[in-house]
């Protein structure tokens, strides 16, 4: 292939904010397969059996410990009293339960997307290989070692950030800002290393991740929003990581394109 003949093909293809775009339609019909739809189940249960476990264990404390701080508040007691003696309702008897839900119920999410991550995101690969990146070798090494590691501080990152910034959440626009970009975080930093790793060398990973930083990113913000409506929950560990893969192994087979020889 020429030069001539690569500038042709590639003056096809969508660029920007439409390869994103197409990550995302690929994804959806990949999601549609039935072995696809199987592999829902395992990061589902494990984000139900998380959830249940911290539930169970760390409700009634959390809750507790809630309502001690909340005694501490004064604008917040001030408010509660105002609405309490108007006969409408506690503010507290609400916002702490929201609260303790607000923090155990994205740990158990994100326990689900680091299952994906290291268990769902090699089937996902292989089903991808097999059936639209036939040909795309595999030059990944310390794969597994890689791609534990990465989902593990990712993942510790998350709750301690989510964590620590839950207090500007009274902030009105961080209510909905912050959940966004810990979940875009968590998306465009774990998914974009396991979906690359076994198929790119460190120097291709090096070069991609550089190149397509903000597409990453955007993905993830993309996900993040879909993930603010509670039925995605069910489809999101495996759907992000179907977007994710379409979209690198898309950009190796590109990047591998872009070796020509002159004839």
């Amino acid at each position: 292939m020429t030069r001539h003949d690569l500038a042709l093909l590639e003056r096809g293809r969508p660029s920007g904010l439409g390869l994103v775009a197409q990550a995302f339609r690929r994804a959806l019909v990949s999601q549609l397969h039935p072995r696809m739809l199987a592999a829902l189940f395992l990061p589902f249960v494990i984000a139900f059996l998380g959830a249940a476990v911290l539930l169970w264990l760390f409700w009634d404390p959390l809750t507790a410990w809630l309502n001690g701080e909340a005694a501490n508040w004064g604008l917040l007691n001030t408010i509660d009293g105002w609405l309490v003696a108007a006969g409408l309702f506690s503010l507290k008897l609400w916002l702490v339960p929201i609260m303790a839900a607000g923090i155990l119920l994205p740990m158990a999410g994100i326990l689900g997307l680091v299952i994906a991550a290291v268990f769902v995101m090699p089937l996902v690969l292989r089903h991808l290989e097999h059936r639209e990146y036939q040909g795309l070798g595999r030059q990944g090494t310390n794969t597994v070692v890689l791609g534990i590691w990465n989902a593990a501080w990712v993942g510790l990152l998350f709750c301690l950030g989510w964590l620590v910034t839950m207090p500007l959440w009274l902030i009105p626009p961080l209510a909905l800002v912050l959940p966004v970009f810990w979940w875009a975080f968590a998306f465009a930093r774990m998914l974009r290393v396991d979906a690359i790793i076994e198929h790119a060398s460190a120097a291709e990973r090096r070069l991609l991740w550089r190149r397509y930083n903000r597409h990453f990113w955007l993905m993830g913000v993309c996900l993040a929003l879909i993930n603010l409506i509670p039925p995605a929950w069910l489809v999101i560990p495996v759907f992000s990581a179907l977007v994710y893969a379409h979209f690198c192994l898309d950009a190796l087979r590109r990047l591998r394109a872009e070796t020509v020889i002159d004839l």
